[in-house]
This record gives C-alpha cells, sequence and structure tokens, in this order.
C-alpha cells in the first residue's frame, strides 16, 4: 500500500520515549518504546543522563522506522518531559552534568528565599508561573553554582542550556541549531509571557547568564533539518516542538477557547485553551503558552496534581490491598459508596490550587466497618476531586464553564474512575479511542509546520470516543465534595 509522505511523533517523557509513524489519516504504521534509567542521588533529587535520553530517541526511532517500512518522512515532531534542565558544551555537544528532573526539589530554599523577598508577584506578572523548583530556572542556578567553573563558562558562551526540546533538536542536528518553542519556554520562569522573549529581569533574578539561553521559535514550522545519524534521515524537517501537556491538548483537538483535557498519569495535568491572549490566575494556576502556529498564539491556563495514578500505586504496593493497578477498579466497584472514607492524597504535598508543600496524606472518615474496598474506592474520588478543584478555579479564572473534559493518559483505562470524574464534576468525560495522543499531538504540530494536510480516521474522532455522563444524585456529590474540603483543610 502506498502510504504517501509520513509524520513522525517523538513523545519523550519521564520514564521513556515513544516514537510512533504515523500516515495522512493518522494511522500509526510503526511505533518504538525505550526506557530511560531514573536516578535518585539525594532524598527529592531526580536526574536522567541526558545522553541516555538521546539514545532511547535513537532507539525507539529504530524500533518505528523497521515496523513501518522505509517510508518518505515528510517531517518529525517532538514533544518533551517539561522543565528537566540540561547543560552541554557547546564545542563538544556533551552534557557538563545530568539533567535535574522537572520533578527534583533541591532548589525549594532558594525558591523559598526569593519568595521571602516579596518577588512572588513580579515573577507571576513576567512569566504566569509561581516560584517553585518545578520550573528550570533555579535548576539551571544551582548547576552553576554546583559545578566547578561552569558559571564562568556559562558566561563567556561556552556552554548551552535547554530543556528536553533543545537537546534532542541539537543532537538531530548535530549542533547546527540551539533553539527552543514558546510552550516549552513558558515553563522556564525566564520567559515574558507576553512579549514571548527572554526577560533580562528574570535572567537577573535567578543569575542565568544570557548566553545560555537558545532562540525562541515557534511550536509549529520548519524549526530545524536531522542530519543523519543510524536510522534518522538526512535533511528531515524538526517542524514542531511542544511541552508533553501543550502537545497532549493539540492532539485533543481543543482548539476553540474554553476547551479542556486532563491527563492522568503518576499525577493528573489539567489544560484549558483560554484563546488568544494570556491570562493570569487569582486561584494559583499557572499561564502557560499552548502552542504557535502560523496562525497564532494560543495561550492555556493549566493546573496539576502531584498524586493520582500514584495513589493507586500506593494502594498496591504501600498498602497491599491490591495485586496490580488495574484491580482497583473492581475492588472499588465491589461496594456502592465510599462508606464515609474521604483520602486526601497529598503523598508529595498539594499542588494547585492549594500549592501547599506542608500538606500530608490522610484518610479520615474510618470505622469499624470500613474495608479495603472503601479505602479503593475514596482512592478513585480524591483523583477526580483533585480535578474537580482545578477545574472550579479554571472556570472562575477564564469565565468559562466547562460542559465536557477531553481525558487521556493511561489511568484513564479505569472506567469506574472515569465514571466518578463525570459524577464529581457534573459534566462528560470524553476518552477517545486514540490514547497516544500526546505524540499523535506533536505529529499533527509537525504536519501543520511543513504544510501536509491530515485527515483522521475515525480512531481519533469523537465517534468513535467512550463518553462518560454524569448520574449521581446531586445530595450524595455534595455529601462527597463538603467530605473533601473539610479533609483537604486538616491535611
Amino acid at each position: 500500500m502506498n502510504h504517501g509522505p509520513v509524520v513522525v511523533g517523538i513523545d519523550q517523557g519521564t520514564t521513556g520515549t515513544t516514537v510512533l509513524v504515523l500516515d495522512q489519516h493518522l494511522a500509526i504504521l510503526g511505533r518504538g518504546y525505550c526506557e530511560i534509567p531514573q536516578s535518585y542521588p539525594q532524598p527529592g533529587q531526580v536526574e536522567h543522563d541526558p545522553e541516555a535520553i538521546w539514545q532511547s530517541v535513537l532507539t525507539a526511532f529504530a524500533q518505528a522506522r523497521a515496523q513501518s517500512g522505509a517510508l518518505e518522512i515528510a517531517a518529525i515532531g517532538i514533544t518533551n518531559q517539561r522543565e528537566t534542565t540540561v547543560l552541554w558544551d557547546r564545542a563538544t555537544g556533551k552534557p557538563v552534568a545530568p539533567a535535574i528532573v522537572w520533578q527534583d526539589r533541591r532548589t525549594a530554599k532558594m525558591c523559598d528565599r526569593l519568595r521571602a523577598e516579596g518577588l512572588e508577584p513580579l515573577v507571576r506578572e513576567r512569566t504566569g508561573l509561581l516560584l517553585d523548583p518545578y520550573f528550570s530556572a533555579s535548576k539551571i542556578a544551582w548547576l552553576l553554582e554546583n559545578t566547578p567553573d561552569l558559571r564562568r563558562r556559562a558566561e563567556a558562551g561556552e556552554i548551552a542550556f535547554g530543556t528536553v526540546d533543545s537537546w534532542l533538536m541539537w543532537r538531530f542536528s548535530q549542533g547546527q541549531f540551539h533553539l527552543t518553542d514558546v510552550s516549552n519556554a513558558s515553563r522556564t520562569l525566564l520567559l515574558d509571557l507576553h512579549a514571548l522573549q527572554w526577560n533580562p529581569e528574570m535572567c537577573r533574578i535567578f543569575g542565568v547568564p544570557a548566553a545560555l539561553l537558545p532562540k525562541v521559535g515557534p511550536t509549529s514550522g520548519r524549526l530545524a533539518v536531522t542530519r543523519a545519524a543510524g536510522e534518522i534521515p538526512e535533511g528531515i524537517a524538526l517542524a514542531a516542538a511542544a511541552g508533553d501537556q501543550q502537545a497532549a491538548l493539540f492532539g485533543q483537538q481543543c482548539l476553540r477557547a474554553g476547551d479542556a483535557k486532563c491527563t492522568f498519569g503518576t499525577g493528573s495535568f489539567l489544560l484549558m485553551n483560554v484563546g488568544p491572549r494570556p491570562v493570569l490566575s487569582r486561584h494559583r494556576l499557572l499561564g502557560t503558552v499552548a502552542w504557535q502556529t502560523a496562525a497564532g498564539t494560543v495561550w492555556a491556563l493549566e493546573g496539576s496534581a502531584f498524586v493520582s495514578g500514584a495513589l493507586i500505586q500506593w494502594l498496591r504496593d504501600g498498602l497491599g490491598i491490591i495485586q496490580k493497578a488495574a484491580d482497583s477498579e473492581g475492588l472499588a466497584a465491589s461496594v456502592p459508596d465510599d462508606g464515609g472514607v474521604t483520602i486526601v492524597p497529598a503523598l508529595a504535598g498539594l499542588g494547585a490550587p492549594h500549592w501547599r508543600s506542608e500538606a500530608r496524606g490522610a484518610i479520615l472518615g474510618l470505622t469499624r466497618g470500613t474495608r479495603a474496598a472503601h479505602i479503593a474506592r475514596a482512592a478513585l474520588q480524591a483523583i477526580a476531586l483533585q480535578t474537580v478543584d482545578l477545574v472550579h478555579a479554571m472556570e472562575q479564572d477564564s469565565g468559562r464553564s466547562l460542559t465536557a473534559l477531553r481525558v487521556d493518559g493511561g489511568t484513564t483505562a479505569n472506567n469506574l474512575l472515569m465514571q466518578i470524574q463525570a459524577d464529581l464534576l457534573g459534566a462528560d468525560i470524553i476518552r477517545p479511542a486514540q490514547v497516544e495522543l500526546t505524540a499523535v499531538g506533536a505529529a499533527r504540530l509537525a504536519a501543520e509546520g511543513v504544510g501536509l494536510d491530515i485527515h483522521p480516521q475515525d480512531a481519533t474522532a469523537d465517534s468513535a470516543a467512550t463518553i462518560f455522563h454524569p448520574r449521581m444524585p446531586a445530595r450524595e456529590r455534595d455529601r462527597i465534595l463538603v467530605c473533601w474540603r473539610e479533609a483537604i483543610a486538616k491535611a
């Protein structure tokens, strides 16, 4: 069969890299996956080897190409774990330190100090973000202060900084291109969210030399060009780069203001398209760039819950009440309700809109009649309730009411969780048949970047989606929400 030109979507994630080869109908012709090792040198620290990241891309790319055959590649799109920070030598292309991963908390004291100096309102106004170790700027500062001679070399222009998209484009082009896109740049605490340029004042606050920084470009377009390496052909357009959550928003076709999606993985990431102007949150959500294409720039509001799928893993590994994650659905479904149990999943503090790093997990409402099934059901409700908090904050910030929420990620395979989410949110939950929407989003952006027409098949259309409609009585929903608010206050 003649498929015509194909596009490649590369999803470089925290635990591994997925590569998809897709035709113009977004049918998957080839798939590759390669895990990357995690390193935890000290409590609160998470690192990756940048070379291992690159090798995982090469391996997964070769697997996908072997499955699909030697088809003509029209474009490559990259999407990536955001905020993860890589520094490398411009002359040799070699990393000068391990990559500090987005989950890493080693710079908490630095952020606390800047907050105590009263800088957070300025940071929020300029960047749309909060002072938190999550973002890249404090990670760069830490590396410059704790790697011998690195600050001098950075100021001399010998060192390059990049989030993972920059690192990969550098490697794909063998050092010909040092750039990032606006969606990734907006996660660094260094980009002016309004001007979409590096902000000198933010660079001064964090002590980041301008010589380190990549050029900021659009999300979609002819950004860079490959050099031949392994299975990577010469001269292919690198036509998209996007943070993973923004790529999922695009892959979910949330193209109108008010459209929203939630990715359920280890944590939950909720993004709402807010249209052609940035919105600064009054509820400690994040303002971020969604994407920039030839059609213009779109901004988003974002909120994240640190623990969602990780709570189910804790039921398995911590409490031992299930043997595998999928068992949580059957166990929770074996009881009609939570038996009065409420769980606050603050196993790593509370994310948006609470932002309480000191909060600790709690299980409330236990009685002699509480069974493992009640705890399992309360855990699913806790995952959904965090999303409810985020949606309500976004509705207030954006002035838009949400009637449906599109979802993706591994945890969405739990049908009971999706029904609970619809019930507690009071809105339809739409789960597309195509689940690898982050890589698909990168591929769609790349296709748009080279002017390739895409005609999706049914697997990416709503006609093939599973829709969960709310059916919980209002009285029961109100009871659960009251218990949740009381429990959050005690965590």
